[in-house]
């Protein structure tokens, strides 16, 4: 008969060789993979034109694209069509990996909310269209502090019209939008949404001017963020001073790059790292030369890690 002090240290030597086991047998997660994207607010102040982004950032060497839904509107409304614009797309070698809209899908007010859907629903069709999965869903047009709870419910039905479209909305947050700023508030939406498919939209900017910080990219699975805002943020402006305009080239400011490129490695799953700079002394240089100075600026910041 064996003791039940031996029994217990019987039972624990076995499951602890199990689990040891099991450990060893398991393949260690992937590091992610990472793409390099130009998102037009870029060069958006040279005012190029959207065939001319399309040119520019494949002249630079980006393997896609962000563009923004007003432009893509106001290119067709000029008169062409989506399929031109598809195969200009196509044409380009570019992949059109996300697009940045602003319908009012997160507010309170039930009658903006159902248009805010409506104009999810119109946008996302357009985006299917011309060959783009993903699409920005921020909180645009809230005016209050949200109901965390309620923002979840309302981004769960953003999810349904997501995969009934076949572009998904990736959750958003501004680090100066005094409604929803912070990691912590799009994590809880993401969590009761309670959807294999929710994924955010974080930013090197944001997540410092919103206060997150860096660390609670630890402990994020890696297939929750898809696209990763890059740029930087100066030291000289204190942090609840600075603006869009304010943002320079990823490794030219103060944030923790490689950690956060280390964080976004370690993670697993693709990624796509996509400049998204407002900065008005970049808007009077050569936009091709702004592309690829961000370009090399990023993938430098890539390989030290």
């Amino acid at each position: 008969m064996l003791s039940r002090r031996n029994m217990i240290k019987t039972m624990g030597l076995g499951a602890g060789t199990l689990m040891t086991t099991q450990l060893q047998g398991q393949t260690p997660p992937k590091a992610s993979q990472f793409s390099f994207c130009l998102n037009t607010s870029t060069i958006s102040g040279q005012k190029p034109g959207l065939k001319a982004y399309l040119d520019i950032a494949a002249k630079a060497g980006y393997d896609g694209v962000e563009l923004w839904i007003r432009d893509i509107q106001e290119y067709l409304e000029a008169g062409n069509t989506v399929s031109g614009l598809k195969k200009y797309i196509q044409d380009s070698g570019l992949k059109f990996e996300n697009a940045i809209g602003f319908a009012p899908w997160m507010v309170d007010d039930e009658t903006q909310r159902n248009a805010g859907f409506l104009q999810m629903r119109e946008e996302m069709e357009m985006l299917a269209a011309l060959g783009c999965k993903r699409v920005a869903a921020p909180a645009a047009g809230v005016k209050a502090n949200l109901d965390l709870f309620a923002a979840g419910k309302r981004y769960k039905a953003l999810l349904d019209l997501g995969r009934s479209t076949g572009v998904m909305p990736q959750l958003e947050f501004w680090g100066a939008f005094p409604f929803f700023h912070h990691l912590g508030q799009v994590l809880m939406v993401a969590a009761v949404a309670n959807d294999p498919d929710a994924r955010i939209l974080p930013d090197v900017y944001h997540l410092f001017r919103g206060n997150s910080g860096f660390e609670g990219l630890k402990m994020l699975d890696g297939n929750l963020i898809e696209v990763f805002h890059m740029n930087d943020f100066v030291a000289d402006i204190p942090r609840e001073e600075q603006q869009d305009k304010d943002r320079v080239y990823p490794g030219d400011g103060a944030a923790p790059m490689q950690e956060i490129l280390t964080t976004l490695k370690n993670m697993g799953g693709n990624k796509v790292l996509s400049l998204e700079l407002f900065n008005p002394n970049y808007w009077k240089e050569d936009p091709l030369q702004v592309a690829k100075t961000g370009l090399a600026k990023m993938k430098a910041a890539v390989d030290s890690v």
